[in-house]
């Protein structure tokens, strides 16, 4: 299996989605945010980091790189996709997924070992967790509060596309403690903490992540 992983002006993750990716045995995938070229992968990861420097506003600017002209249509026909972190919102900015990641609520940069619910265990990324499973990963932000009108967030909780929700209290004020969200098909994910980083014993707060990466590496190797 090959998994592309995105390179924006400003990633700093996309090293650590790409050994994450080879930690579960597939192929990690470079792919240049200048190039309308997702090279046959079967998967694609948008790191985190702070893409075009997070001017305008987070995920503004990548939201027009070239490789998102063929990340878009591609995901909207059923590629499976994760945003993590700055990944998110440049996902929401595309409008591949509702709503909008604001500056924390009580405005200083998160960078704690977070506590999350799993609240959906069927999408492309979560298959190999259980619904109402509790983990433990990195969460690293300064705009992580995710928002979306009343409607929105009824429609996202209603249609059970609530797929990680914090626990232990709110970090940066996230409507209804949502952490991570999924399209209708359940194929593009975004969430705020970073799995990335918890894949290897003792480099992180767990191994809690690992099953990002073997989740959509079953999806793709039994569609």
């Amino acid at each position: 299996m090959r998994i592309g992983v995105v390179t924006f002006p400003g990633s700093l993750d996309d090293r650590d989605a790409a050994r994450a990716v080879r930690a579960v045995g597939a192929e990690a995938v470079s792919l240049w945010h200048g190039d309308a070229d997702l090279k046959g992968v079967d998967a694609v990861i948008l790191p985190g980091g702070f893409s075009y420097g997070d001017y305008l506003r987070c995920g503004a600017i990548a939201r027009f790189a070239p490789v998102m002209d063929a990340l878009v249509p591609a995901a909207r026909g059923g590629l499976p996709v994760l945003g993590i972190c700055n990944g998110f919102q440049v996902l929401c900015e595309s409008h591949l997924l509702p709503g909008a990641l604001i500056r924390n609520d009580h405005r200083k940069f998160n960078c704690v070992d977070q506590r999350l619910v799993v609240e959906n265990a069927d999408t492309a990324w979560t298959s190999d967790f259980e619904t109402g499973q509790e983990i433990t990963i990195v969460l690293k932000n300064g705009e992580g509060g995710f928002v979306a009108d009343e409607r929105t967030l009824d429609e996202l909780e209603g249609e059970g596309r609530v797929v990680f929700r914090y626990a232990g209290g709110n970090p940066n004020g996230s409507y209804r403690a949502i952490a991570g969200i999924t399209n209708e098909s359940g194929t593009v994910v975004g969430l705020m903490p970073h799995p990335e980083h918890a894949v290897e014993q003792g480099y992180g707060p767990s191994t809690d992540g690992l099953p990002f990466f073997t989740s959509v590496l079953s999806q793709v190797v039994n569609a």
